[in-house]
């Protein structure tokens, strides 16, 4: 299988490096904007070509990843899909964009292709799933991360990151104006609300709190299943402790599973 990587940042090249000596999976080539190609080889290595259009492809492309955030999703997605590539994406966070929704389902249903969702930093997605079907009542997402995780977000205008001694909400809504608000921050909630009450029903709470190192991922659900509690602590990957770890390896074992031959 051979695959387009759209962005080589930490999770771009953690990918590329899990691949880089898979005989079912292999990434070919890198979209990047011109002038980044020298950029991408430093980081990718020079078994990868770096392109800066679909055009510039040489050869067939059997999936597209993409590594590289919201506004990747929306320059590349529409035209990857419409052209009949599968896509896998980590920028779940931008499908609270009601009218990129609908751009990526029409590019889909013209093409024949299918836009997948990595699970991403959290875990439980198929247990919602699973419980949706039956009828959920209710579902909240927590994000719990060190003050400092939060700078360069909107928490900035509503606490004192520095000074923070206690832990302190900054954020309380549902997960689609969360998704919009933290567009680097929130594509953890967007998963889980896509998988279960949709991103309109699910409760998102986000805190600072100085008490903590890690990412923490909390997830509450009742429904006719019965209930559902789960929490994980994630670390952040060695080359960029602000990448999710598990997002990383969640892109892996998205690509692997559909090259496998017996799917779990």
């Amino acid at each position: 299988m051979n695959i387009l990587l759209i962005g080589f940042g930490a999770i771009g090249a953690y990918v590329a490096d899990c691949l880089n000596e898979d005989d079912n999976a292999r990434i070919r080539w890198v979209l990047c904007r011109p002038g980044r190609e020298a950029a991408a080889r430093e980081v990718l290595g020079d078994g990868i070509a770096p392109v800066t259009s679909l055009d510039a492809v040489d050869g067939q492309v059997d999936l597209a990843v993409d590594c590289a955030g919201h506004a990747a999703l929306r320059e590349h997605g529409p035209a990857l899909l419409a052209r009949g590539i599968d896509l896998i994406t980590v920028s779940t966070g931008a499908l609270a964009d009601e009218s990129l929704v609908d751009a990526l389902k029409a590019a889909a249903l013209e093409g024949g292709s299918v836009l997948e969702l990595a699970s991403g930093a959290i875990g439980a997605i198929d247990a919602v799933q699973a419980a949706k079907q039956g009828g959920l009542e209710r579902l909240v997402y927590r994000g719990r991360k060190p003050p400092k995780g939060w700078k360069g977000s909107p928490a900035e205008d509503v606490l004192d990151l520095d000074g923070l001694t206690d832990a302190a909400a900054h954020f309380s809504g549902t997960a689609r104006d969360a998704a919009l608000r933290y567009p680097k921050n929130a594509n953890v909630a967007a998963s889980i609300a896509m998988a279960g009450t949709g991103l309109d029903d699910t409760h998102v709470e986000l805190i600072a709190d100085p008490s903590v190192s890690e990412n923490i991922h909390e997830v509450e659900a009742e429904g006719a299943f019965g209930r559902l509690s789960f929490s994980i602590a994630g670390k952040g990957l060695p080359g960029n402790p602000r990448s999710s770890a598990l997002t990383g390896m969640s892109v892996v074992a998205a690509i692997r599973r559909r090259a496998a031959p017996i799917r779990q």
